[in-house]
Formats: C-alpha cells, structure tokens, sequence
C-alpha cells in the first residue's frame, strides 16, 4: 500500500511539474474554418512546444483571443460568421499580439488591407509549415527582444534623450511616438520599428532584405513584398505627397533610406 501511494505522490509531482511547464509554454491561437489544416498547425506547433488553442470561425477568434491572450495569432482570411480581417481589426483594437494573416488570396490589395488593419505578416496558401514556423519563432522573437529594449529605455534616457531628430522627423524612442512637422503620427509598432531602423542610420541605404531581417526578424524566409507594402503604409501617414517622398526615400533597385536633413 506504500509503495502505491508513494507512485500516487510521484505522480502528483510530474503532473504539477507538467502544468508548470505548460504555464511556461507560449499559446498560440489558431484560427481556420478547415479542421484538416487547423489539425496540420496544431500538430507542427505543439511538436516545437507551444501550447494551441482553436477557433472555426471570426466570432469564436475574438472571444478567445480576448480571453485566453494567446502570444501569437494565426488568422486565416475566409472564415465564417465573423471575416479575417475584421477579427484582426477588432483584436488589433484591443491587444498588442502578433497576428499572422494566412490565406488562399495571393492578391496585392488583400495583403495591404491586412497590414493596413495591423497585421504583422501574411502567409499564403499553400505554405511549407518549415516557413510558417519559422515566421512564427521570428515574430515571437521580436516581441521579447522589443520587451527587452523597452526594459533599458529609462536607463538609456538618463544617460542621452532618446530622440532622433532627422529635418521634419522626430522619433522618441521612450513614448514609442514619431512626429511630423509637430504632429504625432499613428504608427502601428511595426511600422515604428522600420522608422526607427532606418534612423539609426540616416542617409544610408537599407535593403529590403536587411529591413526584413532586423525588423521582421527573417533571416532565410519572408516575402519582400512585406516591407514594400508597409513602406508604402508609413509614407501614407509621414509624406505631404507620396508620388514624391521627401523623408522616406526609395534608391530604385535597392532599397530606402530616411532623409537626413
């Protein structure tokens, strides 16, 4: 009778152990309206030990990701009751997490409506789970790496003011805010993160791979096609005229710099 209740014990210990292992775990949202390629990601996600939940359709997206505040979203376009990009919208609204846009549409306007909504990728179908995954560990990475340097901002601030002032620009790092001409513009933060790159460095010409790799956090994986589209996005809201650009800058066949004065 000891010995079975001492392996009731041992037991008792490896499953706290467990469920303290999994409270460690990141969660990951998956959010597709087809069992077969929800199935696909949970198996491939949970096996590089992150903990999934599911939703079939928009509705069902929100109230967990308002709930549960999963670390990351997965977030297929064409879904039921309520669409992708209006759930994003909403969640956007809401939550700072990364949201993955994953879709059969290949179109140019579906990619832009889903940055412009506040996505921070998009994935189309069909895709290697290799890519998604590794797009999942970048986007993961760069949240803390962001936390981290927020983290040492009050330090550095004591020693330097952590503003960049470029001709009509100015960026403080502190309140994660850029102006133009006196006025805050709304940025979303990856597009914040762009700016502040291409800051570092004024003048100088940063390709888009680069741009890809520093800021996305993409060293093999990653469609280009990202960082013009949120160039394009910033320009928006920081140019006068965007046909004519006089503070983010595009050197045709490599890739943009931030004026310098």
């Amino acid at each position: 009778m000891e010995e079975i209740k001492g392996n009731s014990n041992n037991q008792e210990k490896q499953e706290q152990n467990t469920n303290i292992t999994d409270e460690n775990k990141k969660t990951i949202l998956v959010v597709d309206d087809e069992k077969p390629i929800r199935d696909i990601l949970v198996y491939n996600l949970e096996k590089e030990g992150y903990r999934t939940i599911e939703a079939e359709d928009g509705e069902t997206a929100i109230e967990l990701a308002f709930n549960e505040k999963p670390d990351l979203i997965l977030l297929d376009i064409m879904l039921p009751k309520v669409d992708g990009l209006t759930v994003c919208k909403r969640i956007r609204h809401n939550l700072n997490v990364p949201i993955l846009i994953l879709s059969a549409k290949d179109e140019e306007i579906d990619k832009i409506l889903g940055l412009e909504l506040g996505a921070d990728d998009y994935i189309t179908k069909p895709f290697s789970v290799r890519e998604l995954v590794a797009r999942v560990k970048a986007n993961l990475r760069k949240v803390e790496v962001n936390g981290q340097n927020s983290d040492q901002f009050d330090e550095e601030s004591k020693k330097a003011g952590n503003v960049i002032k470029l001709g009509e620009l100015t960026i403080d790092l502190d309140k994660f805010e850029v102006r133009v001409r006196g006025e805050v513009i709304d940025l979303t933060l990856r597009e914040f993160e762009v700016i502040k790159y291409l800051a570092n460095q004024p003048g100088q010409v940063v390709t888009r791979e680069i741009l890809l790799e520093k800021v996305w956090g993409y060293e093999y994986y990653g469609d280009i096609r990202t960082v013009d589209v949120t160039v394009r996005r910033i320009r928006e809201k920081i140019e006068k005229d965007t046909s004519a650009p006089k503070i983010l800058i595009t050197k045709r066949g490599v890739g943009y710099y931030l004026a310098s004065n």
